[in-house]
């Protein structure tokens, strides 16, 4: 009996073990721990999308998914989720005149995001968190999740968009050196994260051969937007000086994005709500 009682414990310690040990990216897991995954993270899984696109002379073209992935990379040893692979595919029309732009069609783009989603909910995630990294992609993305809405699902999307306390923003300007309101596209802000992040892969000393300031080619007013505005502002698709990049304002911003992620992660794990009234609106909408 006792060597029973022995064995029956070891055994729920080894299974513990295993629970906590297991990796949180989903091409890691082992088919034998994907059980345990959906149960750890409580049916969630983390979809970072990035993009690859010129980042001035000196930072890589895939920042933006450098960034994201590594944010989820950091996030889920403290609020463990299954983190999807890289993914690439977002809105980058904008730069299709530059060579390493990765930009397939708006329809591909939109249902390689739709089967995606469908795909991770069939594996029997309940929550999904999409975490993004470029700036291009956000409005795509808000659309996605509305759509989200056209027809029954029994999984929630969510949309991660950090907001860093104003005690951060305020270490993060006094660290700064240059203009924040310049600074858009592979500057300071990009470089300074990639320097924290993946020094090996900057070469600043080229980021000075080209100019990352704005042209101010289109006259417009506030009032009016058009799709080539930023071409007509940064033919160059780049924004900023990141000549002037710092590893101290790269490891600010992403621990601040990280902690606000780490808490968002905590939230959808524990939240029953929407998917409570999605179920509750499905059941109400009209159909033809």
């Amino acid at each position: 009996m006792k060597q029973l009682l022995l064995f029956g414990l070891m055994s729920g310690l080894l299974y513990f073990g295993r629970a906590q040990e297991i990796p949180s990216r989903w091409d890691e897991l082992t088919y034998s721990d994907w059980e345990l995954a959906l149960e750890k993270s409580n049916y969630t899984c983390i979809l970072p999308i990035g993009i690859l696109e010129k980042h001035g002379m000196g930072v890589p073209l895939g920042s933006d998914l450098i960034r994201a992935r590594q944010w989820a990379a950091r996030a889920t040893k403290e609020a463990y989720a299954v983190v999807f692979p890289d993914y690439f595919y977002g809105q980058i029309n904008e730069a299709k005149h530059l060579y390493g732009t990765f930009s397939l069609s708006s329809e591909l783009t939109m249902q390689l995001l739709k089967e995606t989603v469908a795909e991770i909910g069939r594996n029997g995630f309940k929550r999904i968190i999409i975490i993004n990294g470029h700036g291009g992609n956000p409005q795509m993305i808000r659309y996605f999740v509305q759509n989200q809405l056209e027809s029954p699902k029994d999984y929630a999307v969510y949309f991660f968009e950090p907001k860093i306390p104003e005690d951060v923003r305020t270490k993060i300007s006094e660290t700064r050196k240059t203009d924040p309101s310049t600074d858009q596209h592979g500057g300071e802000n990009e470089a300074s994260a990639i320097s924290y992040l993946r020094p090996d892969l900057l070469k600043l000393d080229r980021s000075v051969l080209e100019s990352g300031a704005n042209q101010r080619r289109l006259q417009l007013s506030s009032n009016l937007y058009t799709a080539i505005w930023w071409y007509a502002s940064y033919p160059n698709h780049y924004a900023g000086k990141a000549e002037m990049a710092t590893r101290e304002l790269g490891k600010l911003i992403t621990d601040a994005t990280v902690d606000d992620l780490i808490k968002a992660i905590r939230e959808v794990k524990k939240d029953t709500m929407t998917l409570h009234l999605q179920n509750e609106y499905f059941k109400k909408m009209k159909t033809n």
